[in-house]
């Protein structure tokens, strides 16, 4: 499907045929305005996009009436973060998130530190999951909402919510998760039913660019979470704006194809997954970064000591794709915060890399990567002093 093996799909997937064919129609033809509601035109575009969000619903396992469409995963996020903040504050002003969290969530607390709000960061241990016991003690009476990132984007480690709701619910706040990478991966059921919010991406599971929803649990959180963006009460006032048909068409197409076969992909990924972790930690001295046992089926993070991270990405990047963590950050000369927040030393964050496989990954892809991979990481080996006098 590529020139090169491509070996980043926590970055973005290619959108499935099957989910351009379900858009093309409501581009050109079916082209109407959902709000438009005295002609035909409108009434197809308003039916599909019910018939869309009853599918998206149905697969998920959840109301038809939770669901909010937004432009992506960080629109989601700004939305939760900046809505609860805003409505809540009258009743305490105390935010607790992670270290580990995903730029979006980091830039938006931030933000809202400016703003007065205090942020509490929890860290990690050497496995990235966050200590219970510190999430208990950081909980107080003017805590409004919790918000910890489900499947880690570059380690693709999964937190205990179990545990992590009792506690942020028993101390009556909201809870929040981007789930963006968990989608299309794992069955994510029980995690809709312990949060109070949560977002994902279409791009992320075979569907377009630009489209992404908030999960909001029942209508009393609903109004704790004002609209971000005001201009016609589309979306039950929670979102202005036209709707857009096609993306959402295609978001519920690519759902649909991701539940077809669940389980056979989630147990055909942990297969390639393993296959290539095994493969690589071969390579002398490689270390793997996901020691959780509960984690995505698609991601492996590696650490190569005694390698130039940029300079093996550099040469990498002309025979496979991949990448040294999240696409939102990968402009950053510093090294991964997530790596640096589970205790990783810089200069081994450095020369890490994250693969994440996909739907279209083959077995021998997973062959080709291990063999490129490990004989660049060599090369760039025969020329580090500290390589020869380790």
């Amino acid at each position: 499907m590529y020139a090169q093996p491509y070996f980043d799909y926590n970055a973005t997937t290619p959108c499935a045929q099957e989910v351009v064919n379900a858009m093309l129609p409501h581009f050109n033809e079916d082209f109407g305005n959902p709000s438009s509601s005295h002609h035909p035109y409108g009434w197809l575009a308003k039916s599909a996009v019910e018939d869309a969000t009853l599918s998206i619903a149905k697969n998920l396992g959840v109301s038809v009436n939770s669901l909010v469409y937004t432009s992506g995963a960080t629109e989601g996020i700004n939305m939760v973060l900046k809505g609860v903040a805003r409505k809540l504050q009258s009743k305490g002003k105390h935010i607790i998130t992670t270290k580990a969290e995903h730029k979006a969530v980091l830039d938006t607390c931030a933000f809202l530190k400016e703003d007065g709000f205090e942020i509490s960061y929890l860290d990690v241990n050497s496995d990235g999951l966050i200590s219970l016991e510190n999430l208990n003690n950081t909980l107080r009476p003017d805590t409004i909402l919790v918000s910890i990132l489900y499947a880690n984007n570059e380690t693709g480690i999964i937190q205990p919510f179990d545990e992590i709701t009792k506690l942020v619910h028993k101390n009556g706040s909201l809870l929040f998760s981007d789930t963006t990478q968990a989608l299309g991966k794992l069955d994510l059921t029980t995690i809709l039913s312990q949060v109070d919010f949560a977002c994902f991406s279409a791009h992320k599971v075979y569907g377009p660019k630009g489209i992404g929803i908030v999960y909001i649990q029942d209508n009393e959180n609903r109004d704790a979470l004002p609209s971000l963006i005001q201009g016609g009460g589309q979306q039950k006032k929670q979102r202005g704006g036209t709707i857009n048909t096609p993306l959402i068409v295609g978001f519920a197409k690519a759902i649909e194809l991701a539940y077809k076969n669940l389980n056979e992909e989630t147990h055909r990924l942990e297969y390639l997954r393993n296959k290539l972790e095994a493969g690589l930690l071969q390579v002398e001295t490689a270390i793997s970064n996901n020691n959780g046992s509960q984690r995505l089926p698609n991601t492996i993070h590696m650490s190569f000591p005694y390698v130039d991270g940029a300079s093996l990405l550099t040469a990498l990047g002309t025979k496979i794709a991949i990448s040294n963590g999240s696409a939102c950050n990968s402009a950053s000369v510093e090294p991964s915060h997530v790596l640096t927040a589970m205790g990783i030393e810089r200069s081994l964050a450095f020369g890490s890399l994250r693969l994440s496989i996909g739907k279209y990954t083959s077995e021998s892809d997973i062959e080709k990567a291990i063999e490129i991979i490990t004989e660049e990481v060599a090369k760039q080996r025969d020329t580090n002093i500290l390589w020869e006098r380790r």
